[in-house]
């Protein structure tokens, strides 16, 4: 399930995601979405959510659903 479709992100899913400063080494973090911020339907780079740990960062796996 692709994290580029905001259909697929919801609150409380465990993800991966990649943060601003990480993007040029591919770095991922793992978390629990706690607010989405990308209010368009889809993003070519990932949904862009805040994590509850407070990190942002684009979506790039989807753990759980």
């Amino acid at each position: 399930m692709p994290g580029t479709r905001r259909e697929n992100v919801r609150q409380g899913m465990k993800v991966k995601v990649v943060q601003k400063q990480d993007q040029q080494s591919g770095k991922l973090t793992e978390g629990v979405v706690k607010d989405i911020l990308t209010n368009s339907y889809t993003h070519p780079h990932g949904i862009k959510v805040r994590l509850e740990s407070g990190i942002v960062g684009r979506v790039k796996e989807i753990i759980n659903i």
